[in-house]
């Protein structure tokens, strides 16, 4: 009997389907993706469209300014800065406790301060060419970069700004900044420290639209 009428044996591709199929699954439900945080911040909510649009005008000594150019040389308060951030962050913090002609509420957010802010502010503040006190309006941070200011120094300026508020906090509460960052608000005891730390005292910072 001949040997070529014999058909070649086949390997189902039925099953091999499922295989696949059930690997695909397998990937998808355990491959992790890398996600970026950014920049935590947490933005304002949107305007009301039916509120009218107030004019605020601030007087310039209750607003520092610090402007990046597209070769990452920054301009703080009308000056080219050289210090570094660590420096620039001291800088934010004299401004914002300078109690240079504090409101009532000024005087009442003085004199809640520790004697060791007290102290900071008689030996660096009470400048009346600078801003009036920390409530809100009276001393705002203003920041704007170029399109062309690189992501490492956008970073390092805002954590600068960021870094002289947190401070400010801590000292308030009486905690290490380690200790203010990860207060948990949900508690109901670290939420009462966190908002005495920050009775009166916003963090005003103003980010405005990249050139």
């Amino acid at each position: 009997m001949a040997r070529g009428g014999r058909k070649p044996p086949e390997v189902s591709s039925g099953s091999m389907a499922d295989i696949a199929f059930l690997l695909l699954i397998f990937f998808l439900v355990t491959t992790t993706i890398a996600n970026d945080k950014g920049i935590t911040m947490l933005l304002p909510p949107p305007p009301d469209p039916n509120q009218e649009d107030l004019e605020i005008k601030l007087q310039e000594r209750n607003i520092f300014t610090i402007l990046a150019n597209s070769q990452d040389r920054l301009l703080v308060e009308n000056e080219p800065y050289t210090g570094t951030m660590e420096e620039l962050k001291d800088e934010v913090k004299k401004f914002v406790l300078n109690f240079g002609d504090p409101s009532a509420e000024g005087v009442e957010v003085y004199n809640s301060l520790p004697s060791s802010l007290k102290s900071f502010v008689n030996q660096n503040g009470k400048n009346p060419e600078s801003s009036d006190d920390p409530t809100s309006g009276n001393a705002v941070v203003s920041f704007k970069a170029n399109r062309g200011t690189t992501y490492d120094l956008y970073i390092n300026v805002l954590d600068a700004i960021q870094g002289a508020y947190n401070e400010i906090y801590a000292e308030r509460a009486g905690i290490t900044v380690e200790e203010w960052l990860t207060l948990d608000r949900s508690d109901d005891i670290q939420k009462d420290m966190y908002d005495r730390a920050r009775f009166g005292m916003p963090k005003a910072i103003s980010i405005a639209e990249p050139d």
